[in-house]
């Protein structure tokens, strides 16, 4: 047997009063979700605690049953994804331009999210290239419009450290601080001297620039700040397949997916987004069900978490009906074939009104295979699925639960292996006489 997960991102959500208290998902009309939950088992599913909003990175990463602790952090991650060399000790930074204004000794940021032409971000851009401060080189690399990636190279370097960019609007600009948890808080602390210096760098050098005198005199805001944040560093972690004894598919369009599942040793089929996220979403489900050569086939689609950041219920609901009709596909082949075990869930919550970028209510979680119970739960959606026979499924229990679907446990104690491997059989070595 196989395992396909779809995770449909941010798809769940809060009750919105101008849907009576309903959530889009209650809302939306899925035929094919909901006779996928009647023929399965369902539940809920969240990758920490309840309440708790998670990054999709980090949300991700536990579901694939890692610990947070080992997470390498997404800067790391989108280097990876963007194909920049990252070296051990190395750090890397989500980084972007953006407008602040300097009001008492502060720079409160302005726009931070700003529509600027190529022609005007790239002299911008090139002015902040390279930096350099005790023999720490630190490089911005543009990657799309004004957001990119900013990478410490230097000895004596730390990942332990916090955001400068504080994402909402009116806020100030934050002071890099190493973390009160750091291991090592010598290199945290050296690590957010210097980027702080970079900072004040940024500001100078942008403020300056011609582009931006232009575009003041204009009235218009000027791209004068770098904000960074989720700094990130190499991690030694065990390959997906060794951990949990699957062959891995990533399909994927999104850049923190696919670079987390390379991260991990899963091979990575990159795909695109168009405007029809329904289409793309069977397609993917069509190349999913045709890679036959692979135990563990993940599929993504970021449409639903789209839809919610926009803040417009009415155009999540619209998105989950138009992803419901790919779900057709799997209705007619998955569910017969006794081979596949389908699993759709998302990694979090997003909410499509209030001030959270993510929210940490459960999500719906539905499994149908060869070998899953059958429960009374006939309607996929957030309040339905609570009353399935998965009950809520936390953290790694995921993982734990798709190889007992997949007849693939170890039995507790069993040791076959050097290493306690949850799956049967390990890699033991035969005795030779």
């Amino acid at each position: 047997m196989r395992c396909i997960l779809v995770i449909l991102d941010g798809l769940g959500d809060k009750g919105i009063p101008a849907l009576g208290g309903h959530t889009p998902l209650q809302v939306a009309r899925t035929p094919n979700l909901d006779q996928i939950a009647a023929a399965g088992v369902c539940g809920l599913y969240h990758s920490c605690l309840q309440g708790q909003a998670m990054p999709s990175e980090m949300a991700h990463f536990v579901m694939f049953g890692y610990d947070l602790a080992q997470f390498p952090g997404r800067g790391y991650i989108e280097m990876r994804a963007e194909g920049f060399p990252v070296h051990s000790g190395d750090v890397a930074l989500l980084s972007r331009t953006f407008s602040v204004k300097k009001e008492k000794e502060m720079f409160i940021l302005k726009v931070e999210k700003m529509n600027i032409d190529k022609e005007t971000l790239a002299p911008l851009h090139k002015a902040i290239r390279f930096y350099c401060e005790k023999g720490v080189e630190i490089e911005f690399i543009p990657t799309k419009g004004i957001a990119g990636l900013s990478i410490m190279r230097g000895p004596g370097l730390s990942a332990e450290i916090t955001d400068s960019n504080p994402i909402y609007e009116n806020r100030p600009i934050m002071k890099v601080l190493p973390r009160q948890d750091a291991k090592n808080p010598a290199a945290a602390n050296y690590t957010a001297e210097i980027l702080n210096k970079y900072l004040l760098w940024s500001y100078n050098i942008l403020s300056n620039h011609p582009i931006n005198k232009a575009r003041e005199k204009e009235h218009t805001p000027p791209i004068n700040f770098i904000g960074l944040q989720r700094a990130g560093q190499h991690q030694p972690l065990t390959p997906f397949s060794q951990k949990w004894g699957l062959k891995a598919l990533c399909i994927a369009s999104g850049a923190i997916y696919y670079g987390l599942c390379s991260t991990l040793g899963m091979d990575v089929l990159h795909v695109q987004d168009t405007e029809d996220p329904g289409k793309d979403l069977e397609k993917r489900l069509r190349l999913a069900y045709e890679a036959k050569g692979y135990d563990f086939i993940y599929v993504h689609t970021k449409a639903t978490d789209e839809a919610a950041h926009e803040r417009k219920p009415d155009l999540k609901i619209r998105v989950i009906e138009a992803l419901d009709h790919a779900f057709k596909f799997a209705r007619d082949v998955f569910i017969p074939d006794e081979d596949v075990l389908l699993v759709v869930t998302s990694d979090h919550s997003t909410a499509s009104i209030g001030n959270m970028i993510h929210s940490g209510e459960t999500v719906p979680i539905v499994m149908k295979g060869k070998y899953t119970r059958r429960d009374s739960v006939d309607t996929f959606d957030e309040i339905s699925c609570a009353l399935g026979g998965l009950g809520i499924l936390r953290q790694h229990e995921l993982m734990y639960m798709i190889l007992n679907l997949l007849d693939r446990g170890k039995l507790g104690g069993l040791m076959d292996s050097p290493v306690d491997q949850p799956y049967y059989p390990g890699p033991y070595i035969p005795l030779k006489g």
